[in-house]
């Protein structure tokens, strides 16, 4: 399980709305048993009221989702069984909009 690594929602009743989690945390931590992941929201359009450090889309499977920093939680490792993806390449993107919510836009 590597940073950025971008699995299905494994809460089914959320997966609609947010249907991956991406794992934000350093691999440096790698030895907790939680792992901080981001949810990635399913939307027909960019949110129209937020910064553009908040609104980039980000691609998973060919599917437009965007990056929900201040969702962001801890999730247990055990539940986010096999990557889909990883998010390395686009790391750039998710990692300004979590700066976004931590320092401000």
């Amino acid at each position: 399980m590597a940073q950025f690594d971008t699995y299905e929602n494994p809460n089914v009743a959320q997966r609609v709305s947010f249907p991956y989690l991406v794992v934000m945390q350093s691999d440096q931590l790698s030895h907790h048993s939680t792992r901080l992941a981001m949810p990635l929201a399913r939307l027909p359009r960019p949110p129209a009221d937020s910064p553009k450090r908040l609104s980039q889309s980000v691609q998973v499977l060919g599917e437009t989702v965007y990056p929900s920093a201040h969702l962001c939680g801890a999730w247990p490792a055990q539940v986010l069984r096999v990557p889909v993806a990883s998010m390395r390449p686009q790391a750039d993107v998710l990692r300004d909009a979590l700066d976004a919510v931590i320092s401000g836009i």
